[in-house]
């Protein structure tokens, strides 16, 4: 088991950035495949990024391609998300996950969540 505490979420104008942050208990962290959700209310959970354990490969959902760029420091226990021209679309809570399996990009593939930082964009 791995606890996730996301932080770096707010409010930003169209076209900004934010950075959000995971951190995550334990010494396992390093053996976990760990990815960015996102959700709306009234709408399913969205697979928004993830990244190998050893940060060798990286997997983007075709929205946030080329926008966002999800990062990791093992030695840090540390998951990032660096987004970039943010759009009012991008509006929603982000979660942080973590996953045994090494691809991974549905929700129910992860076992660990966080609690969840809301991300609104103005336009």
């Amino acid at each position: 088991q791995v606890q996730l505490v996301e932080a770096g979420g707010g409010l930003v104008q169209a076209g900004g950035s934010l950075r959000l942050s995971c951190a995550a208990s334990g010494r396992t962290f390093s053996r976990y495949t760990m990815g960015w959700f996102r959700q709306v209310p009234g709408k399913e959970r969205e697979f928004v990024a993830a990244i190998s354990p050893s940060a060798g490969n990286t997997y983007y959902a075709n929205s946030v391609k080329g926008r966002f760029t999800i990062s990791r420091d093992n030695a840090k226990n540390t998951l990032y998300l660096q987004m970039n021209s943010l759009k009012a679309e991008d509006t929603a809570v982000y979660y942080c996950a973590a996953a045994h399996l090494l691809i991974a990009t549905m929700p129910q593939e992860y076992d660990n969540w966080g609690q969840g930082t809301q991300v609104t964009v103005s336009s």
